[in-house]
């Protein structure tokens, strides 16, 4: 038993389909000591990696205006499947500085498939979106975490299903749909997307497309530039039957925020699934300080409304995240000294407890074990 974990050890963060493949890499490892095989790999293909999962860009496709999608062959060790609407972890290096996102995957999982596709809409103020869509060039190395999240569809489908999209907010669920066509299944779908106008409808031929070739699928678009914002309280008219089936929403803080008080008060909350593309913040942020991170003796002042974890990727320090939004768990670090506010509630954490970086800021000041 000591012998497999220090054959694997070099290789232990990097998932395999089988231990036996880690295993392999966690020996050609040790042989290589002091050098990782990434050393020597990389010259013959770079996708080949003991220690991080890699993919490389292989196209880039103009969906709309502002939005494109990024196409990835992965390599060593990340996963053969996944399930539609999950989101992948993104490692992009720009200027000397790895800089991190997560993004809905909207491709499907295959077993023979290496290639994953992610959709990006580019973010005035998102640095890493922005340069997704306008500058990042096919040959790309890039750094990847597995896919997680909770935001999918259940199996057996549920009989009736209603998607509840604005924005960027269709794409987890356009990996939904493409699942749906590609294994036949069979369930009645009422789709309700918005977007300011129909240039901007991100997948828009795709939509209608199945909307004319699925018997069981419909979809309705909601220009608001013309018609307003999708009002949630209109449902009873458009879909008349929503009380009965489960819906998938996925858009901007403020209608998600509507949409959930809308199902509480039917009493229909459990049949709610959201994903959230931006914390759900409250007016209570923190008072702002400064952040030591212990193990690299970094500091930064940052003010209330910057995160913890956005801060100690400023400084390029490897934090662990996943869904940027204090769901997922797995940005959770303990506090060592001082003190951190959630940005959602207000709640103020402090010494010795543990602590989301995704969705906490200083309050004063404080360090943390990174």
């Amino acid at each position: 038993m000591d012998l497999l974990r220090w054959s694997k050890r070099p290789a232990a963060d990097v998932e395999a389909k089988s231990p036996e493949v880690n295993i392999v890499r966690g020996l050609i490892a040790r042989a290589t000591t002091p050098l990782l095989p990434d050393d020597y790999l990389h010259l013959i293909n770079p996708l080949w990696s003991a220690r991080e999962l890699r993919g490389r860009v292989v196209e880039v496709v103009r969906e709309t205006e502002d939005t494109a999608t990024v196409s990835i062959r992965t390599g060593w060790g990340f996963p053969d499947s996944y399930k539609p609407g999950q989101y992948v972890g993104i490692g992009l290096q720009v200027e000397g500085r790895w800089h991190w996102r997560s993004y809905s995957l909207t491709s499907i999982g295959s077993d023979v498939d290496k290639m994953i596709t992610i959709t990006v809409k580019a973010n005035p103020d998102g640095f890493l979106s922005s340069h997704l869509v306008e500058g990042v060039s096919p040959g790309t190395i890039i750094r990847l975490a597995a896919p997680k999240g909770d935001f999918h569809l259940p199996e057996p489908l549920p009989d009736s299903i209603l998607f509840l999209t604005a924005g960027s907010g269709i794409t987890p669920v356009m990996a939904m749909l493409r699942s749906i066509r590609t294994h036949g299944q069979r369930a009645d779908i009422v789709h309700i997307h918005s977007a300011p106008t129909r240039d901007d409808v991100i997948f828009r031929d795709e939509l209608e497309k199945l909307h004319d070739e699925m018997p069981t699928y419909s979809v309705q678009f909601r220009l608001t530039r013309e018609e307003g914002k999708f009002d949630v309280a209109a449902l009873d008219a458009e879909v008349p039957d929503w009380r009965e089936r489960a819906c998938w929403a996925c858009g901007p803080v403020a209608m998600l925020d509507a949409i959930e008080d809308h199902f509480e008060k039917a009493d229909r909350r459990e049949a709610l699934h959201i994903e959230r593309f931006a914390i759900a913040r409250t007016d209570h942020g923190g008072e702002g300080g400064t952040v030591t991170f212990a193990k690299t003796g970094k500091s930064a002042e940052i003010d209330g409304a910057t995160t913890l974890l956005e801060a100690g990727e400023e400084l390029g320090i490897t934090m662990p995240f996943g869904c940027r939004m204090g769901i997922c768990q797995t940005c959770v670090v303990p506090l060592a000294t001082g003190y951190v506010r959630d940005l959602r509630n207000g709640n103020e954490h402090r010494e010795g407890d543990r602590i989301q970086t995704c969705i906490s800021a200083v309050s004063g000041e404080c360090t943390i074990d990174l």
